[in-house]
């Protein structure tokens, strides 16, 4: 098995304006952009120093009426397997492996309960990734799940992903909270069962590491995003930030710092 199977490896925003969405994520996560170069696509690279930190996109025309959003890539060696053992454990098939000329191959799916992922494969080594809470890079992977346990069976049995801490939140009504690592090593994020009466449908979502939360949620505010959540305290001592850019996608900052 590949050393990065079962890790997250890229982070794509689709959207309905890509200039728009340009701006507002360089001003509020300090990233730079450039062009992919990639023929007959607006596709955006986001940068923070010299590394690739995720691509941005506009939605394709098949996908009208989709809400903008954020999509996380999980790496896998065998594309085609992962694939068939998705729908074999209780996961959907949204769009069958399929290639990105010159890049790699892609598939998107989602689990039991409809959280929707994509699938990621190269012959290539991927680029280095930096230390989880750099600044400028996506620092966790949060799954709000139809139901922790089912998840979790379809993650660990997918992915073979392993429980990291699990901290209980029964006090704020919202059940475990469990950690998770994918091939040893430290977390890389958590799911919890998303709470009854909740605005969104079970999805993942993803943290952009930030200095300075306040003045984070300054720029997103300023920029035309607004803040649904927070900033609150979260175990560890850093503080998060739960939003929604001005195209309407959800994302999430997080920092050591207020």
């Amino acid at each position: 098995m590949h050393k990065d199977y079962g890790k997250f490896c890229w982070y794509e925003l689709m959207t309905t304006d890509v200039p728009a969405a340009e701006r507002f994520y360089a001003s509020v996560v300090g990233w730079s952009m450039r062009d992919s170069g990639m023929p007959g696509m607006n596709y955006v690279l986001a940068y923070f120093g010299e590394t690739q930190a995720a691509g941005i996109a506009e939605l394709p025309e098949e996908a009208t009426g989709m809400p903008p959003a954020w999509m996380g890539y999980i790496f896998t060696d065998r594309i085609e397997d992962t694939v068939k053992e998705i729908a074999a454990n209780g996961g959907t098939i949204m769009r069958a492996p399929d290639d990105i000329p010159g890049i790699g191959r892609f598939a998107v799916v989602a689990d039991p309960h409809g959280a929707v992922f994509s699938l990621f494969t190269t012959e290539d080594e991927g680029p280095a990734q930096p230390g989880m809470m750099e600044p400028g890079r996506i620092g966790w992977n949060e799954l709000m799940a139809g139901d922790l346990d089912t998840a979790w069976d379809f993650y660990a049995k997918t992915f073979g992903w392993t429980k990291d801490k699990a901290v209980d939140m029964s006090d704020a009504g919202m059940g475990i909270y469990q950690t998770f690592a994918a091939g040893g090593g430290d977390a890389i994020g958590g799911m919890m069962t998303n709470p009854p009466g909740s605005p969104v449908p079970p999805c993942w979502g993803y943290y952009f590491v930030v200095e300075g939360l306040d003045a984070a949620e300054k720029r997103v505010t300023d920029g035309g995003g607004s803040v649904t959540m927070g900033p609150m305290e979260v175990p560890g001592g850093a503080w998060i930030l739960n939003c929604v850019d001005p195209q309407g996608a959800h994302f999430s900052l997080v920092a050591m710092n207020r």
